[in-house]
């Protein structure tokens, strides 16, 4: 085969392959629909947006989000425990087909998940006592904070933060709250949410929001090239948003409005 044929070949082959890919990049409504199931990325240690109860069944926001989402997919709802460094692998391993666990848009992410239209607000702070003196983030200066590894919080603080602030990475939120709480350490960056539930639990610590990281809602996460997935989503949230089910859950769960969400 001279070079000119070697060339066309490949050229061929690159175009196929493409091609290839991008149909089973579109497979994930149709195996959704053919399996009458959608295996659903869901927190489970961080409320109010997923948390195991009582009843030790998982219950919140993104919880009753995925739910929603199954029943008007017409299928079951398979609810995968994930935590904020793992979801993101699980999606792209394919273990889960969707990612409903306060996942917010960053530049990085954008670049292995499609995002839909926000269905929750959400936003990033720091937390610290009132006799702590909090008023910019040089005031951070020789303290130690806790911060839950892989979460947005993670990656907002490290763009603000003084260098000598002392910053402990915990896997998942449990151990990022119990280090706060136990007095392990001196601050915590964490959702908004996260904190409140934090001073309604712990009144004796005089805890009190400090510091704004990133005001970011959440969104729903599909596989790269998931179009057809994706789109209906949209749908689904947009309908959610007209019939008053977003402004229900957004009530229920964080006592507040959603108020203005991107699409």
């Amino acid at each position: 085969m001279n070079s000119c044929n070697r060339r066309l070949a490949l050229g061929a082959l690159a175009i196929a392959v493409s091609a290839a890919t991008a149909a089973q990049a579109q497979q994930a409504l149709e195996s959704i629909q053919r399996a009458r199931v959608v295996r659903i990325a869901i927190p489970t240690d961080y409320p109010p947006y997923g948390f195991v109860g009582k009843d030790l069944t998982p219950q919140g926001l993104d919880i009753d989000m995925a739910a929603y989402v199954a029943g008007k997919l017409g299928v079951r709802a398979e609810l995968v425990p994930v935590t904020s460094a793992n979801r993101v692998p699980y999606l792209q391993t394919r273990k889960v087909d969707v990612i409903i666990s306060t996942l917010g848009k960053t530049p990085e992410r954008e670049q292995v998940v499609d995002f839909t239209h926000a269905y929750s607000p959400f936003f990033q702070a720091v937390f610290a006592p009132k006799s702590m003196v909090v008023r910019n983030w040089q005031d951070l200066s020789g303290k130690t904070a806790s911060v839950t590894r892989g979460a947005m919080a993670d990656t907002e603080l490290a763009k603000v933060m003084p260098p000598d602030l002392t910053v402990r990475r915990f896997d998942d939120h449990v151990g990022t709250v119990s280090a706060f709480t136990s007095g392990q350490v001196q601050v915590i960056a964490t959702s908004a949410a996260e904190g409140g539930m934090i001073m309604q639990q712990n009144p004796q610590l005089n805890v009190e929001f400090k510091l704004v990281l990133k005001d970011s809602p959440n969104f729903i996460g599909v596989a790269k090239g998931e179009t057809a997935l994706r789109d209906r989503l949209n749908a689904i949230i947009l309908e959610a948003r007209q019939n008053g089910e977003i402004e229900r859950l957004s009530r229920k769960w964080l006592g507040r409005p959603p108020g203005e969400l991107p699409l």
